[in-house]
């Protein structure tokens, strides 16, 4: 009886010195603008709560239901009020959020910037930027086409006026010197498969499409493929999905674009946490892409797709 009034006494105390250590750890607030349905934004979240595990800090992931500017800004204003130790945020409207990013700075509190807007996230006093230089990696999925054999290219825009997206746009058409457009759609399957079928009867010189992200590349290939025209044309997507994996493996895209989002988010909240404990920065960006996938590779990245990692 002695031995199990003593084992219930450590167990208490081991609970309370647990729950202790919980209220004193480090506090941390990520607010991304990815939707539920996007398997990306759950490699994320998986990074940052895996590191946030590991270092035994809070972490909170706040994230609109649809991209919603005006809701981040809601978003960061709430995590701002709650002082947390810091904040890791996309920035994918510096306009409508970089002033609020300033202001969490005036107020003591670190902020790093992941996957979105790290052309500028600086301007508005973020510590450090981590993620893909969409711009570049627009241009060299172009490029990758040209020297391929395409000469006219079609980038599938599903979200107009987030940066992040409309910088890869950007790049991909500079990439091709003008001969190449933007193709502006929602993130609606049956408008994108509608847009897209409409757009290449009447331009039927386009020979090289370009997705950018899950969302918009999934009815892009069903478009294709019921047009009979999957694997006839140059096409690639950035990021990945198990169903762009397949088709990549199949031979029917050329290639996908990996940022590695489970090190955005793994790093994110590594960086912050090293910042806050011990003041340690890294003195450059962390770029975490791209990095191409192929059907050379694409059976290897499959297996770590089941893993959560890629």
């Amino acid at each position: 009886m002695a031995r199990l009034s003593y084992l219930l006494a450590a167990s208490a105390t081991a609970t309370l010195l647990s729950a202790a250590a919980q209220a004193d750890s480090q506090r941390y607030i990520m607010i991304t603008h990815g939707q539920a349905a996007d398997p990306f934004w759950s490699i994320v979240k998986t990074g940052a709560e895996d590191a946030a595990d590991e270092l035994g800090v809070r972490l909170e992931y706040r994230a609109p239901t649809t991209f919603d500017v005006a809701r981040m800004r809601q978003l960061l204003e709430a995590a701002i009020a709650s002082e947390p130790d810091g904040i890791i945020l996309t920035l994918t409207s510096p306009d409508a959020m970089g002033s609020l990013m300033q202001g969490a700075k005036d107020e003591g509190i670190p902020v790093v910037v992941i996957n979105s807007g790290g052309h500028v996230a600086r301007d508005y006093g973020a510590d450090l930027y981590i993620g893909m230089d969409e711009h570049l990696a627009g241009k060299m999925a172009a490029e990758r086409m040209i020297e391929n054999g395409a000469s006219h290219g079609l980038c599938v825009n599903h979200e107009q006026g987030n940066v992040g997206l409309d910088q890869r746009c950007e790049g991909f058409l500079e990439g091709f010197g003008g001969n190449a457009s933007q193709l502006a759609t929602t993130i609606d399957p049956t408008e994108i498969r509608n847009s897209l079928i409409a757009y290449l009867d009447q331009n039927r010189e386009v020979d090289a499409i370009l997705g950018l992200g899950p969302l918009s590349t999934e009815p892009v290939i069903e478009a294709l493929r019921s047009e009979g025209a999957l694997g006839q044309l140059q096409f690639g997507t950035f990021d990945l999905s198990p169903r762009i994996l397949q088709t990549v493996a199949a031979g029917d895209m050329d290639f996908a674009i990996d940022q590695q989002p489970y090190l955005q988010g793994y790093q994110g909240v590594v960086t912050i946490n090293q910042y806050v404990k011990h003041l340690l920065m890294p003195a450059t960006d962390l770029l975490t892409g791209p990095a191409f996938v192929t059907p050379e590779t694409a059976e290897q990245v499959i297996e770590l797709t089941e893993r959560g990692i890629r």
